[in-house]
């Protein structure tokens, strides 16, 4: 046994000496998330106590659970949580499947100048900040704008779509579609690219069309890579994209997109509740969390364990 365990340890080492330029490459990746990551995981006591900027973190008088009990007592937060959840599911439900079907369908294109000149056009928006997309989307549905020209072509009345709550939501989704889809489909291209091209050769000799290869070939064999994007996808149901609402909402639409980071950014920012604001971003945390476990159990029961993150 102890051979045996000398053994084990000299092949590791081994292993460590082949590798070392390998995983000498990793360090930097390692510190940088050491260092801005899981080093200010401290301020997390923060919820816990009753900050005061002269006196520091640790020097702060404990609150406790007071902060949490704040949280759930203010009738507002449960709109933030509503709004938070209901744009997350919309963006989840019309946005996660965009990505799989433009991959499914831009691979059975043959001319490839065209697709590569597709593809490079889709992607150009996940490259633009929300800063400028959002004065874009400003300008596109002002009431000036080519949208409200439509509008009026057609006998309506202009509408301020972007202050207004009966539009707000859907244009957010309409929009994140449009920013993500086309980098969103590169992990789903070379899924499909890695798929044996001879089982659609012998699809195609048993008169298989190009439908029926899709759905009978590419869907199954993309699955689990669809599966562990879903897991991921519910992570961050939670974050519903402050990037893009903190550039795009304002004040009149406060009651259908003020989510819990908005929130959480006048809170701490611009309040400066400090506390109160890292309790809600904690709280926020705790549901990422269980939900990410939630939904990878339910994959890992219902599709398999190589279907599942772990």
């Amino acid at each position: 046994m102890k051979g045996t365990g000398a053994q084990r340890s000299q092949g590791q080492l081994g292993k460590i000496k082949q590798y070392r330029a390998l995983l000498l490459m990793l360090v930097p990746a390692i510190v940088y998330y050491l260092v801005f990551h899981y080093a200010p995981m401290y301020g997390v006591l923060l919820a816990f106590k009753d900050f005061k900027i002269t006196q520091g973190i640790f020097g702060s008088p404990w609150a406790g659970l007071e902060h949490f009990q704040a949280i759930f007592s203010d009738s507002y937060f449960y709109t933030i949580l509503k709004n938070t959840l209901v744009i997350s599911l919309y963006k989840l439900v019309f946005g996660f499947p965009i990505p799989i079907l433009f991959a499914l369908m831009l691979s059975e294109i043959a001319s490839m100048k065209f697709k590569r000149a597709v593809q490079t056009v889709s992607y150009l928006p996940h490259f633009i900040s929300w800063v400028v997309l959002g004065g874009i989307f400003f300008t596109l549905f002002s009431l000036e704008g080519p949208v409200n020209a439509i509008v009026k072509l057609f006998g309506g009345d202009p509408v301020l779509f972007l202050a207004d709550d009966r539009y707000f939501r859907s244009i957010l989704v309409a929009t994140s579609i449009f920013q993500g889809f086309g980098w969103g489909s590169i992990i789903y291209f070379a899924a499909i690219s890695n798929i044996d091209p001879q089982l659609h050769e012998a699809a195609i000799m048993d008169g298989a069309g190009r439908f029926q290869r899709m759905f009978k070939i590419s869907i199954p064999m993309l699955a689990p890579v669809i599966a562990i994007m879903l897991i991921l996808s519910m992570s961050g149901i939670l974050d519903a994209g402050f990037d893009q609402i903190f550039n795009m909402y304002s004040s009149q639409v406060y009651s259908v997109s003020d989510i819990i980071d908005t929130y959480v950014y006048r809170k701490g920012l611009i309040e400066m509740d400090y506390s109160y604001a890292i309790a809600v971003g904690l709280f926020k945390s705790a549901v990422a969390l269980v939900l990410i476990v939630t939904v990878n159990t339910a994959v890992k029961r219902f599709g398999g364990r190589d279907h599942a993150l772990w």
